[in-house]
């Protein structure tokens, strides 16, 4: 499944209050790695930006004036997320500004473009309760670089996010390491050559290293809950 992450820009806060979206950035991870494919767009929200939300994401009313509206890009951007996953910061923010820009122009909400929709705050929230999970505390704690990241921006934001949910579900991806093609028969009852022959394939010592230093990074990356690690060592 292809993953999106996605971020936005609002004039405001509460969209209940008529606020809009005036950034909108999607960013692809395809078998975890960053790919170059993004949709990113600023937008002309047809009302004035609110003073707070312009101290955070420094966009003015002035460089909007000329920008398209949602509806101008909003079946491109639909055509970018179909079927995906898509992974979203405090997604309750986002998608209810998202569905309230589709419901103007009369298109059906979100879940109904994509395959699943993943909150990264309510994942941080699991992983590390009772610490602060904003992007910059997940930056820090991961050691994603956001120096970069001196107002919001949806396309860089989407871009850290990227950056720590990749770090954040670190082996949760295949374990797998290239194997030597040497390889020690072992026969099962019957004989060596018979048609139950096993094959038994030994790890290398720098296999071994490998296998313990991915461990290592597990346990960094999810907080000491690497429950591989734990296993290992209660065996041993």
């Amino acid at each position: 499944m292809r993953q999106i992450v996605l971020d936005t820009e609002t004039t405001g806060l509460e969209v209940a209050l008529g606020h809009r979206v005036i950034e909108l950035a999607a960013v692809e991870i395809s078998n975890r790695r960053i790919t170059d494919q993004h949709f990113h767009y600023y937008l002309n929200p047809q009302r004035e930006i609110d003073s707070g939300a312009l101290a955070v994401h420094g966009i003015t009313d002035e460089f909007l004036r000329d920008k398209p509206r949602f509806e101008d890009i909003a079946a491109e951007f639909l055509d970018f997320i179909a079927g995906a996953e898509l992974i979203i910061h405090n997604a309750p923010f986002d998608v209810g500004f998202l569905n309230h820009e589709l419901a103007l122009i009369g298109r059906p909400p979100l879940e109904q473009h994509c395959a699943k929709i993943t909150d990264t705050l309510r994942m941080a929230k699991d992983l590390h309760p009772g610490k602060r999970n904003s992007l910059d505390a997940l930056c820090e704690r991961y050691q994603v670089d956001n120096s970069q990241r001196s107002f919001h921006g949806a396309l860089l934001d989407a871009r850290l996010l990227a950056e720590v949910y990749l770090a954040m579900t670190r082996g949760q991806d295949s374990l797998m390491i290239d194997l030597p093609e040497e390889r020690v028969v072992v026969a099962q009852e019957g004989g060596a050559g018979s048609s139950g022959e096993r094959v038994v394939l030994r790890a290398s010592a720098e296999e071994l290293a490998a296998h313990e230093a991915q461990l290592a990074a597990i346990e960094r990356a999810s907080g000491g809950r690497c429950l591989w690690l734990h296993l290992e060592e209660a065996a041993g």
